[in-house]
């Protein structure tokens, strides 16, 4: 089932209404991670000095453009983390977009689902979001005591999280809040098996920019066939 949905999610890329939200998707990351960027290696320029003369070595005038180049290094490791928190603050800007294409390739009989309130979407959105930083800071004592098990708390943790949101913004649309929320502890196992691809392509530089999207799609896929076996009905 977990292949099934992603199968159908990257397929739908082609659909204008996936390219367009994955265009202003990929256009506000990059902007958001060249300003973080910017203002990172700007403070290394101000705390290390132009020049620094060293005893036996004389004058080195290098260390501003080593500290810019180690700090743009650092911000591409650090985008890694970036994505994640990138991700979650995707879902109440435009999974309802991604949600719309997908129902209307794939489930056409559906009757149109009920808008979701800018403000309900948001107030779910910075909850998810607040959780998400606060559960990542607390890993990292993890991260630091268990280095080699460090990529598997990173993708286990936030697979759980991603999961958790995606769905229940997604089950919110047809179902409310309470109801997507007692649907999701019904299927937390698979819901969380499902998160964990995404979170670990938002390790992958570059193609996490597509994962908000994909993710998307793929639990509002997830959503359908989850509540088609409720009801005694096969979308797989």
């Amino acid at each position: 089932m977990i292949v099934t949905i992603y199968t159908r999610a990257l397929g739908q890329l082609s659909d204008p209404a996936f390219r367009r939200v994955l265009l202003i998707g990929i256009g506000a990351t990059v902007v958001l991670l060249v300003a973080i960027a910017w203002v990172f290696v700007t403070l290394l320029g101000w705390l290390v000095p132009d020049a620094l003369t060293l005893p036996f070595v004389g004058e080195i005038t290098w260390l501003d453009d080593l500290a810019s180049g180690l700090g743009i290094l650092s911000m591409l490791g650090l985008s890694v983390f970036l994505m994640v928190p990138v991700a979650s603050a995707f879902t109440s800007l435009f999974l309802e977009d991604i949600a719309d294409a997908v129902e209307a390739r794939h489930y056409p009989g559906l009757p149109p689902a009920p808008k979701v309130s800018f403000a309900d979407g948001l107030r779910d959105t910075f909850g998810f979001l607040g959780v998400l930083v606060v559960a990542n800071l607390a890993a990292l004592v993890l991260y630091l005591f268990f280095v080699p098990l460090a990529p598997l708390i990173f993708w286990g943790l936030n697979g759980f999280l991603l999961g958790r949101e995606y769905f229940q913004v997604t089950a919110m649309r047809r179902l409310g809040r309470q109801g997507a929320a007692q649907m999701r502890k019904r299927h937390i196992g698979k819901i969380w098996l499902a998160g964990v691809p995404m979170a670990m392509v938002l390790s992958l530089p570059l193609v996490n920019l597509v994962i908000p999207v994909v993710g998307a799609a793929a639990f509002t896929h997830l959503y359908h066939t989850l509540a088609g076996s409720e009801r005694g009905k096969d979308f797989t």
